[in-house]
């Protein structure tokens, strides 16, 4: 039997952490969707496409093949595992994201990584469009100020120097793109279940995932966004 969890939620709400533990306490595997934007974001750029509808990114996209395993990604043969973590990627990943043409090029990709046993799958859209009728899906919320912390001691680990407004800046035209969006917007799927992490553990967040995931007589009764199961 193939188990999908989804885990969607703003960035800094603490989705891709919570999402890679759940993914190895469960044993499926885990999907970082946004990786797979950056990835293509990355190669876009590079190719001198700017993010809107052409028929020289429709092309690029037709040509265009990305491979992700549980350590890496490459884009058209090139590892670019290294190069899509910075907050410039991030901002054109997002801004690539709203276009039909590459929505659409990445839906089947996404889709195809459920295989085996599993998947946890993590991003804005997981829920409502990739994969509407996933067994458990999760909506993960935190107060703008936790937020902008967290993603702050992110970057600082990373060794980006960022003032707290510099990323707070970033956060928001992050949610206003991501929830504006004509195409699958950043919402909360009808029944998914939400969780403030704002006051909580990464490990308290796991902990009632996986509670509720060992405990299958209390999963929702289905899902209320219709498509089909992949």
């Amino acid at each position: 039997m193939t188990t999908i969890i989804t885990i969607d939620g703003p960035s800094g709400a603490g989705k891709s952490t919570v999402a890679k533990l759940v993914a190895e306490k469960t044993g499926l595997r885990y999907l970082d969707s946004g990786s797979i934007y950056r990835a293509l974001a990355y190669v876009l750029n590079n190719a001198g496409i700017i993010p809107v509808e052409s028929e020289e990114l429709g092309t690029f996209l037709k040509s265009l093949d990305i491979q992700l395993n549980d350590t890496s990604i490459k884009a058209n043969d090139e590892d670019v595992t290294g190069k899509i973590r910075t907050p410039g990627i991030s901002s054109l990943a997002s801004s690539y994201s709203a276009l039909p043409m590459v929505r659409e090029k990445l839906l089947d990709l996404q889709r195809c990584q459920a295989t085996g046993n599993g998947l946890v799958a993590e991003g804005r859209d997981m829920g409502t469009v990739v994969f509407p009728y996933a067994d458990l899906k999760f909506f993960l919320i935190a107060q703008d100020d936790q937020r902008v912390l967290r993603r702050w001691k992110e970057l600082k680990n990373k060794g980006y120097e960022y003032t707290q407004e510099e990323i707070r800046s970033q956060i928001t035209e992050r949610d206003r793109n991501d929830t504006n969006r004509k195409v699958s917007p950043l919402v909360k799927a009808d029944d998914a279940i939400e969780i403030d992490t704002t006051e909580l553990s990464i490990d308290d967040v796991v902990h009632a995932i996986l509670n509720l995931f060992h405990n299958k007589s209390e999963w929702p009764e289905g899902p209320q966004t219709g498509g089909e199961k992949k």
